[in-house]
């Protein structure tokens, strides 16, 4: 798959399209953060063109970028699936609270150190001074990949497992641009929860 300026443009308008009729279909209020998360990353997509059509650099684009891809989402991911989850939620608070610790480690990286962008041929690499990179990795991947795969939710399991194999492709295929790559895959992975967001509530099935 090759990314452009264009290609980011035109998917990110699409994704932030689906995820704005994943809002108007959810039908209770706790599943708002969680199906927010498609306009999110649409918007993301939308945000990496302008990087693109800036040539990378350390621009108010990259670094706005880096905000939604690195603390944002270590927070809004693991807090959206703990919000929409049935009783209990015991399981789901150890990846909450490691997307709450390292969304904090991750601000305090972009605020204090540089960001930078590079075009790297149909790619776009990210450079960030992290200290502890390999820890707030794992920190990143149990808050984000881990909350859906805890999830009781069958179709939020699925976004799970589609993620994670989303992951180790991009490591394997472009390591040097994962965090591109692999916000890119899960974008477009976001559009599972356009039907998790009509399915039917506990309240709504007969006899329940």
């Amino acid at each position: 798959m090759c990314w452009s300026a264009t290609a980011d443009l035109v998917a990110g308008t699409g994704i932030a399209a689906i995820g704005a009729v994943t809002l108007a279909r959810t039908r209770r209020a706790r599943d708002l953060p969680l199906a927010a998360l498609p306009l999110l990353l649409g918007a993301h997509q939308i945000v990496e063109s302008v990087v693109w059509n800036a040539d990378g650099g350390p621009g108010p684009a990259t670094l706005a970028w880096a905000v939604i891809a690195l603390p944002l989402l270590a927070l809004w991911v693991p807090l959206g699936v703990f919000c929409s989850a049935e009783q209990p939620r015991a399981r789901l608070a150890v990846p909450l609270a490691a997307g709450a610790v390292t969304a904090a480690f991750l601000a305090y990286a972009l605020a204090s150190r540089p960001v930078t962008a590079e075009v790297r041929g149909r790619t776009l690499g990210y450079a960030v001074d992290l200290p502890h990179a390999p820890l707030l990795v794992a920190g990143y991947l149990l808050a984000t990949v881990g909350a859906l795969l805890l999830s009781g939710d069958r179709v939020l399991r699925l976004l799970g497992v589609l993620v994670a194999v989303g992951a180790v492709v991009c490591v394997v295929l472009w390591r040097t641009e994962f965090i591109s790559t692999w916000c890119a895959f899960a974008a477009v992975c976001s559009v599972v929860l356009l039907g998790w967001a009509h399915r039917p509530t506990p309240s709504a099935v007969p006899g329940g």
